[in-house]
C-alpha cells in the first residue's frame, strides 16, 4: 500500500491528460438542471454517460437513483460505493450557461455538486486511463433529493434496500480540497413561519409585524446557554418577509439549524426553541410555528479508524493537508449503516451557492488521484479488519 501511495503523484499528470473529456462531463451534468425533486433529465445524462463509457451494469434502484457498476475481479468481495448528489439548489427555469475559462469554470450549481458528479461519471473511463482493475466491485451512485426538504431521501433509500453487506464509501463533493470528513454532528434544520393577519383583528389597535416578531424570536434564542462540551451551536441561517418597504409585514419565515456532537443536546435545544415560540405565539396572538425540514443523527468514525488513517496518508501524499470537521451530508446516512465511509471535497472554488459559482480546474485532477487512492486502499482490505 504504502508503495502504491507513493505512486499517486505520478497519477495526477496522466488524468489531466484526459482533462477535456472530464470538462466535457462537468459541462453536460452542469447545464442539465437538477433541482431537489425534479432530477429526472440529469439522471438521464448521467445514465447515458456511463452506458458510453461501458460500464457493467447501468441501472436505477427503486427509488429512481441512478447506478453504474463496474464488476470487480472477486465477486465474494463486498462492493466499494463512490456516491455523489445530484441535486443543486437552483430552479429549473434559470439560464444554466457554464463558462470555461483557461484556469475556471463558472455556472450555478458547479461547486455544490455538478463537478462532484461530473468527476464521478468520468471514473470509468479514468480507471481505464490508468489501466486499474479492482477485485471488489465499484458501484457509482449518483443520488437524488438530497438538499434541504429532501433530507438526503435518495441515499437514504438506497441504503435500505441494499440488501448486501458494503465494504466502504467515499462520498464526493465539489470543495475544498483537503477536505476530509469522517464524523456528521446531530442537526435539526428548521423553519420559523409568522403569520400575523389572520388572528390579530381586532384586539391589537396596530397590525403586528411578522419581521419583528421573529426578531424577539432570534433575541430569545440568543439567551440560551449553549454546552462548551459537546460541542453544540445554533445557526440563524436566513429570515425572509414583507412584499414592500413601506407595508407592515403580514408573513415572515426564519430559518435555524442546531448542531452539536450529541443527539441528546439536539432534542434539548430542539426543545428550548420550541416553548420560546410558544410563548411568543400566545402573547402577541400570532400564527407561529417550528417545522422541521431535516435532521440527522450524530455518526463518526474514530480518528484511528484505518480508513480515515489511510484517507488522510492519500491526501499528505498529493500535497495535500487534511481539514477535518462535521458535515451534514450523505456520509452520515452510510455510518449509521456501519458502512466505513469518508467525504473529501475535489478542488477549490468559490460563491457555492450564487449563479457565478465558480471551480478551479488545475486542483481537480490532484482531487481525482485522491478518490483513486482511497479506493484502492479499501480494495486492499484497508477497512477489513
Amino acid at each position: 500500500m504504502d508503495l502504491y501511495v507513493r505512486k499517486l503523484p505520478e497519477m495526477v499528470d496522466e488524468i489531466r491528460s484526459i482533462r477535456e473529456t472530464i470538462i466535457t462531463n462537468i459541462l453536460l451534468i452542469g447545464q442539465t438542471p437538477a433541482p431537489t425533486f425534479k432530477e429526472k433529465r440529469r439522471t438521464t445524462v448521467f445514465m447515458d454517460r456511463l452506458a458510453e463509457f461501458q460500464v457493467d451494469e447501468c441501472t436505477t434502484d427503486s427509488y429512481r437513483n441512478p447506478i453504474g457498476i463496474i464488476r470487480g475481479k472477486n465477486p465474494d468481495n463486498p462492493p466499494i460505493f463512490v456516491s455523489a448528489h445530484l441535486d443543486t439548489f437552483f430552479t429549473r427555469d434559470m439560464v444554466y450557461n457554464y463558462t470555461v475559462a483557461e484556469k475556471t469554470i463558472t455556472g450555478p450549481g458547479i461547486m455544490d455538486n455538478s463537478v462532484g458528479v461530473g468527476v464521478l461519471i468520468s471514473l470509468p473511463l479514468i480507471f481505464q486511463r490508468l489501466n486499474l482493475t479492482f477485485e471488489s466491485d465499484i458501484v457509482l451512485a449518483g443520488t437524488i433529493q438530497s438538499i434541504g426538504r429532501a433530507n438526503l431521501r435518495g441515499v437514504r433509500h438506497l441504503l435500505k434496500t441494499w440488501k448486501k453487506p458494503i465494504r466502504a464509501a467515499v462520498c464526493i463533493e465539489g470543495g475544498e480540497l483537503g477536505r476530509l470528513n469522517y464524523f456528521s454532528d446531530g442537526m435539526i434544520r428548521a423553519e420559523v413561519e409568522c403569520h400575523t393577519s389572520r388572528k390579530s383583528g381586532s384586539l391589537h389597535k396596530h397590525l403586528p409585524n411578522a419581521i419583528l416578531v421573529l426578531n424577539e424570536v432570534i433575541n430569545e434564542i440568543l439567551k440560551i446557554r449553549m454546552p462548551q462540551r459537546p460541542r453544540s451551536k445554533i445557526v440563524i441561517g436566513t429570515i425572509d418577509g414583507g412584499v414592500n418597504h413601506g407595508a407592515i409585514a403580514c408573513d415572515a419565515t426564519l430559518g435555524l439549524e442546531i448542531r452539536s456532537h450529541q443527539d441528546r443536546i439536539v432534542k434539548e435545544l430542539h426543545h428550548d426553541i420550541k416553548d420560546i415560540i410558544e410563548g411568543i405565539r400566545h402573547e402577541h396572538r400570532v400564527d407561529l410555528t417550528l417545522n422541521t425540514i431535516s435532521n440527522l443523527n450524530a455518526n463518526r468514525l474514530p480518528y484511528n479508524h484505518p480508513l480515515v488513517k489511510c484517507s488522510a496518508d492519500v491526501l499528505k501524499s498529493l500535497g495535500i493537508e487534511p481539514v477535518s470537521e462535521p458535515t451534514e451530508s450523505a456520509l452520515s446516512i452510510f455510518l449509521s449503516h456501519k458502512v466505513p465511509a469518508v467525504t473529501i471535497g475535489l478542488t477549490n472554488g468559490y460563491n457555492y451557492y450564487e449563479e457565478d459559482a465558480t471551480m478551479e480546474i488545475e486542483p481537480m485532477f490532484k482531487g481525482i488521484a485522491q478518490i483513486i487512492g482511497i479506493i484502492t486502499a479499501i480494495d486492499n482490505g484497508v477497512c477489513d479488519a
